[in-house]
């Protein structure tokens, strides 16, 4: 902690804890795989992870014990026939199962014993439930309505079946290649959004798990099923040709449903040749541009058991996608907030404007009357025209239309005349602010008429920020905002224009994505999808998945980074080895094919500082940075993995590396890379590839550079990641602070100060491309946050916040701060306050952590700690703390 502006004054440090009213410990968060009692799971050896509560100082387990079976009642006895640890000495709570083999189908129940030396506290029974495990599980057929890739109607399929006995449980177990809703009786199944998640279709295919025992009655059912294209069926045309991918056919699906009953009989309903099909009133969907639906089409109660399909037509046999059919076990994409219309705009009497007050990605839902055949246009878009009408031109750049039949983000619904109706898209999302509704005839529309519906991955909320600075608070609520715009079951770029898996934005976001959410599930499914793409060479596309595009435009280490960075910050912030181990060998072959390709240790393969503010800097200079980056994690992996002559060969190659680099670009005598601008500067301080003697020379020219600058940006995505940290971690925490809370152009100030709920893709705002409103690639802001005025950072040699690094920056111009974050072992806050004679700082460990805090030593200033003299680092262990250091004079 550096108080630089208190230098001239003498304060008093005392730390004492602060005594909470004692409680029962109890266990909470019980997980498993990360989920809370998910089902349909495949991993054979799943992981259980859990957090202790208990107020009391220095709360810690000392050890514990694990106990599963498939019979909740012997938990309670203790008995436990498929796994006991054995009460084992330990203090960690990531624990992966290693008991008896796992069976598909089957639940099992877990509790958690723990003691603290003094007292056992025993969880609640959690529970987790095994699905297919083995592809050979499968009874259904893969079925669909045709193979014409041009069809556009969403096809129907549904069939019935009798349920004869008393029912114990049911799942339904379904896969596809495309999108779909499962329906059981008439009414849709679950809550989810765009099942299954976007994956490389002709490598890997999910299948979704629910459990349906509710939904089914005894006797007579009808299962339905809805298929949408997605991302397997591109009809819409752009620039990435995903119309042209290589595994593109009409959508199919799988789908099992196991019915248990009470004496222990299993029978299975299965998709097959006695199912029907028939064209859907959804008349075309692209989850690319939009949704059209023709309400005279419909077909009332074709989900249930009395609808007449005579006329439906059989379904035929296709292939499996692909031969690896696996278990979506992550958090699903939900409609997770409804936003009612803010204002509305009457332009004529056919024309009307919605505003929802932000930026959304999602969709929106009308609910209206009118005539039979009324054509409803709903146009989306983010900006508007200086006549008030809907101006999308700053996001379909990308769009290739060979028609006018496919409106970019613009739905399109044909009222039946029967009295109100409601439309929302099945199978489609777009980025939005406001929606533009024409009518074929005129309507009388009130704001009532539309909402809005927030749509992403549910992914937990893990942190949180708080700051008597508005305009901070401002950005850091828009940069959430874009965070989760772009998470749909991948990280993508934007949700509007592109959709698109770009790793470079992703490698950027990942710490604001990770203090602020939950996301692990998301984070290992995408670093799969990189596994599939990743050609025998080790080179990856620059966005992920794809259809081919991106090997040979926009990849490179400071893009494609993302094989190295994205474990290695899960590693750091959940302490878990996995996603680490399992990506290792990938890491291995990048890193490898860029030593192969460019022996010096140089390299210019890469992007560059994407769309900077004015300046450029060398392409060479940032990629191998990146470079530098992953030889690092991949030298730090393999010491954690045991690996040793890898750990020696790559250690030694980050040197070689560092010393070409600075042989190259550093002026060791000025402290200059480069030519000096503040990307050239900042990104080799903030990946750490600048010698450490050099550090607070180069540190003090970024800062001189940044004064140059009139303590504004003059960045592009790279250089955004690395300058606030590479400020603030080498003693300017105040010039990055200065440059944060600017207002006027170039910051991400002057977006709010000009009306943004979200962050943008270009610093001017009128820029003539490359200008979406609702990207995350500047986003890093929102990790800085947490780490210089809230000073939380994990520790790599006790990860997961094992050990928690205190580091809080108090910043000029500032007055309070709070940041908290939900780490694996519980909440850290961190936060300060200036009072009227120096300055508070609140710090909460939770339960089985530690933290570290180091206070600068000042002449005249006195560090006490529980009354005591202390140095100027100080030890805590779980509790409650109060720092207060104020002038003696």
């Amino acid at each position: 902690m550096r108080f630089k502006f208190l230098k001239k004054s003498a304060f008093l440090f005392s730390l004492f804890p602060i005594s909470l009213a004692f409680a029962q410990p109890s266990l909470t968060a019980l997980k498993t795989e990360y989920l809370v009692n998910p089902i349909g799971l495949d991993s054979s050896k799943p992981r259980f992870t859990w957090q202790m509560s208990d107020p009391s100082q220095g709360a810690k387990q000392t050890a514990y014990r694990i106990l599963v079976d498939t019979d909740s009642v012997s938990l309670t006895k203790e008995k436990a026939n498929a796994w006991n640890t054995g009460w084992l000495k330990s203090d960690v709570n990531l624990v992966t199962y290693s008991g008896q083999s796992l069976k598909p189908f089957t639940k099992y129940y877990w509790r958690l014993d723990i003691t603290n030396d003094q007292k056992k506290t025993v969880s609640k029974i959690a529970s987790f439930e095994m699905g297919m495990m083995n592809m050979v599980n499968w009874k259904g057929a893969w079925i669909s309505d045709n193979e014409n890739i041009n069809l556009k109607p969403a096809p129907y399929f549904r069939n019935t079946f009798t349920a004869t006995k008393k029912i114990k449980s049911a799942r339904a177990y379904i896969a596809a290649a495309g999108l779909y809703e499962l329906s059981i009786n008439g009414k849709k199944v679950g809550n989810h959004r765009m099942d299954p998640m976007y994956t490389r279709f002709d490598r890997r295919t999910l299948y979704v798990t629910y459990d349906i025992t509710k939904e089914i009655n005894a006797g007579q059912n009808a299962i339905g099923v809805l298929l949408g294209n997605g991302w397997y069926n591109h009809q819409s045309t752009a620039v990435w040709y995903f119309d042209r991918a290589p595994w593109r056919n009409r959508p199919t699906f799988c789908l099992d449903v196991r019915i248990t009953y009470e004496d222990e009989t299993v029978e299975t309903i299965k998709s097959g040749k006695d199912w029907k099909t028939a064209l859907s009133p959804i008349i075309f969907n692209s989850i690319y541009t939009a949704e059209h639906y023709d309400a005279r089409l419909e077909k009332p109660g074709w989900n249930t058991v009395n609808f007449d399909d005579k006329d439906w037509k059989a379904v035929m046999f296709r292939s499996a996608p692909s031969k690896n059919i696996i278990a979506q076990a992550l958090h699903p994409i939900r409609n997770v907030e409804e936003i009612s219309t803010k204002t509305i705009k009457k332009i004529n009497d056919t024309t009307y404007l919605f505003d929802l007050g932000r930026n959304i990605s999602g969709v929106s839902k009308i609910t209206l009357n009118g005539p039979s055949g009324t054509v409803i246009r709903l146009k989306h878009g983010e900006r508007l025209y200086a006549n008030g009408r809907l101006d999308i031109s700053n996001i379909d750049a990308h769009y290739r239309p060979t028609d006018n039949t496919d409106p970019f983000q613009t739905d399109i619904l044909i009222l039946n005349g029967k009295g109100e109706q409601s439309f929302m898209p099945h199978f489609n999302y777009k980025g939005f602010q406001y929606v533009e509704v024409t009518t074929s005839v005129p309507l009388d529309l009130k704001k009532e008429n539309l909402v809005g519906y927030f749509m992403h991955s549910d992914v937990p909320v893990a942190g949180d920020v708080k700051t008597s600075e508005p305009i901070i608070n401002k950005i850091y609520y828009s940069t959430n905002n874009s965070y989760l715009s772009n998470l749909f079951g991948y990280p993508t770029d934007c949700p509007q224009r592109e959709k698109n898996g770009w790793t470079g934005d992703a490698q950027i976001a990942i710490e604001t994505g990770l203090y602020g959410f939950d996301g692990i599930t998301i984070y290992e499914k995408w670093l799969a999808d990189h596994r599939d793409e990743q050609q025998p060479n080790g080179v990856l596309p620059s966005i992920i998945p794809t259809d081919g595009w991106g090997y040979e435009w926009g990849n490179g280490p400071d893009w494609t980074s993302t094989i190295a960075i994205i474990p290695w910050n899960i590693y750091l912030f959940y302490g878990d080895q996995k996603l680490l181990a399992d990506c290792y060998d990938n890491i291995k072959k990048y890193v490898n094919h860029i030593d192969e390709t460019y022996p010096t240790g140089l390299t210019s393969w890469g992007l560059g500082d994407w769309i900077p503010v004015k300046s450029k800097s060398p392409v060479e200079l940032t990629s191998t940075c990146y470079y530098y980056a992953d030889v690092v994690i991949l030298a730090k992996a393999a010491k954690i993995l045991g690996k040793g002559a890898d750990f020696e060969k790559y250690t030694a190659l980050a040197k070689k590396i560092k010393d070409a680099f600075n042989a190259k670009y550093l002026d060791r005598q000025k402290g200059i890379y480069g030519s000096g601008i503040q990307t050239e500067m900042s990104v080799p301080l903030y990946w750490k590839i600048v010698p450490e003697e050099s550090i607070p020379l180069v540190a003090e020219n970024l800062a001189k550079r940044v004064e140059v600058d009139n303590f504004h940006l003059d960045v592009g995505l790279l250089g955004t990641k690395a300058i606030l940290n590479a400020l603030s971690e080498n003693g300017y925490s105040n010039i990055a602070y200065k440059i944060a809370t600017q207002k006027t152009y170039p910051s991400w100030g002057w977006w709010m100060e000009n009306g943004a709920t979200t962050l943008y893709e270009n610093w001017p705002i009128d820029a003539k491309s490359d200008i979406s409103m609702n990207h995350i690639m500047f986003g890093e802001i929102g990790a800085w946050l947490y780490k210089s005025p809230g000073g939380i950072k994990p520790d790599e040699n006790q990860p997961g916040f094992k050990h928690v690094i205190l580091d809080p920056h108090i910043m000029e111009g500032l007055n309070a701060f709070e940041a908290s974050h939900i780490g694996p072992y519980g909440k850290i806050v961190s936060s300060w306050e200036r009072t009227t004679t120096g300055i508070k700082y609140t710090v909460v460990i939770p339960p089985n952590a530690t933290a570290s805090m180091k206070l600068a030593i000042v002449r005249d200033m006195v560090i006490k700690v529980n009354g005591k003299i202390s140095s100027e680092k100080i030890e805590m262990s779980a509790g409650k703390y109060v720092i207060e250091h104020n002038s003696i004079k």
